[in-house]
């Protein structure tokens, strides 16, 4: 079998390998309604998902009243201990990621994960999935610090380093995800299937998948172009 173009492929997590859009939802809806709140509809907390739990919470408030700091700073611990104990109650993987995954790994290609949600919790969450083992790197929001989260290009640059070095590609379903691949000066494949705040297109990815038994071919044809 030819050489593979990229010796690491990186995923962003919600929205792109699982979909936790109901758990997540979930642990929205729990703080607002101990803020007196009135709850959100999944699908529209699907698309306050990428910039991690705060941001998600910050959105939520002001969609069902008004941001409010006070009650921000009150509610947010329970949301966090909510998702916590109750992480992968409705989280199901996307359709064909696992063999997707597999598929790399026969191609010699280390998988890592980016995400923005909290390292602590994807971990766990990964763990509870038994899909952690498959994983080179495991980075979260915090992972690099206050303030270094994606889009910025370290912890694209970390999980560069810990997966040895080589060529590498970044998939997800933000904004976010993107200017991070951009940022650190490597491709970025969009799913169209994930959380998205607005139109794929809008993404700017150097390609777009719609199915993970996509995935392979699309890398390989990126990769093409860019001359990995």
């Amino acid at each position: 079998m030819a050489n593979f173009p990229f010796d690491i492929v990186g995923f962003d997590l919600d929205g792109t390998l699982l979909d936790t859009g109901a758990d997540l939802a979930a642990a929205t809806n729990h703080a607002l309604a101990l803020a007196g709140r009135p709850l959100l509809a999944p699908e529209a907390v699907k698309a306050m998902i990428g910039r991690g739990a705060k941001a998600m919470l910050e959105q939520g408030l002001e969609a069902s009243g008004g941001f409010d700091q006070a009650v921000m700073e009150r509610v947010y611990p329970e949301l966090l201990a909510y998702y916590e104990a109750n992480i992968a109650v409705g989280t199901v993987p996307f359709p064909e990621m696992i063999e997707a995954l597999d598929t790399l790994a026969g191609r010699g290609v280390q998988l890592a994960v980016v995400t923005n949600k909290f390292e602590r919790l994807a971990v766990k969450l990964l763990d509870i999935m038994g899909l952690s083992s498959r994983f080179a790197a495991i980075i979260g929001g915090d992972t690099m610090g206050r303030g270094n989260a994606k889009p910025s290009a370290l912890p694209i640059r970390e999980m560069i380093r810990r997966c040895g070095g080589g060529r590498a590609a970044f998939v997800g379903d933000s904004i976010y995800d993107m200017l991070a691949a951009k940022n650190a000066g490597i491709p970025g494949i969009a799913v169209s299937f994930g959380f998205l705040m607005q139109p794929v297109e809008a993404l700017q990815a150097d390609a777009v998948i719609d199915r993970f038994g996509e995935l392979e071919t699309v890398l390989e044809a990126v990769g093409s172009r860019h001359g990995a």
